[in-house]
């Protein structure tokens, strides 16, 4: 008769120190995004800004992006665009057109809403306060985490939807309203969901929520 070996109490919390690392790794390999995995994602209450009534933050499934805007260059579509943050109008809306390595575009209010995402007419939808007139700018640069007010092909059509550059755009200096830059977070913007085959995204991320640091 083959007596049974037991185990020693030290086999045994081996055994479960293994057991829990595999539910770990579970988690984090099927549960969690990969495309987070080793991207960094700042707390703004851990950083010193010089004007903290001009920083926003945005939050995304992989983390936040904090966000300095240009009150002193576009006033009034600086204005409007604080105002549809501080009263929650772009929490839950996609980003709805993604050019790789490009740019990423949101706020579409009235058709990207994760509630009634409309592929149909998605980019076409209004904050429903009405247009602003462009505000260009021949000094700033349109460079990399430079956000901007998108509007149609026509100047003065500027509403609720804005676009953040994955890369310098100067093409575009004098012809869009700069509205600020991305001063962390910029890695983050780049794990947000494109499709390979046409601009506008079939399954897009959404904003979680979008806040301004002092409301």
């Amino acid at each position: 008769m083959i007596e049974k070996v037991k185990q020693t109490t030290s086999e045994k919390l081996l055994l479960l120190l293994f057991f829990i690392l595999g539910l770990i790794a579970i988690y984090i390999f099927l549960i969690l995004p990969q495309k987070c995995l080793f991207v960094k994602s700042y707390n703004p209450e851990k950083i010193n800004f010089k004007n903290p009534n001009d920083i926003a933050v945005l939050n995304v499934n992989c983390g936040n992006i904090i966000i300095k805007l240009y009150p002193k260059i576009s006033p009034n579509s600086v204005e409007r665009f604080k105002k549809l943050i501080s009263t929650g109008k772009y929490d839950n809306i996609a980003f709805h057109r993604v050019i790789k390595n490009v740019l990423v575009q949101s706020g579409d209010l009235e058709f990207g809403n994760k509630n009634n995402y409309n592929y149909l007419y998605i980019g076409s939808g209004n904050s429903g306060l009405g247009t602003i007139k462009s505000e260009l700018n021949d000094q700033i640069e349109f460079e990399a985490g430079t956000l901007g007010m998108a509007r149609t092909n026509k100047l003065n059509t500027e509403d609720s939807q804005f676009f953040i550059l994955l890369q310098d755009a100067p093409l575009f200096k004098g012809e869009y309203t700069p509205i600020g830059k991305v001063i962390y977070g910029f890695e983050i913007l780049e794990t947000i969901t494109d499709d390979h085959r046409r601009e506008y995204v079939l399954r897009p991320d959404f904003i979680n929520s979008f806040k301004l640091l002092i409301d």
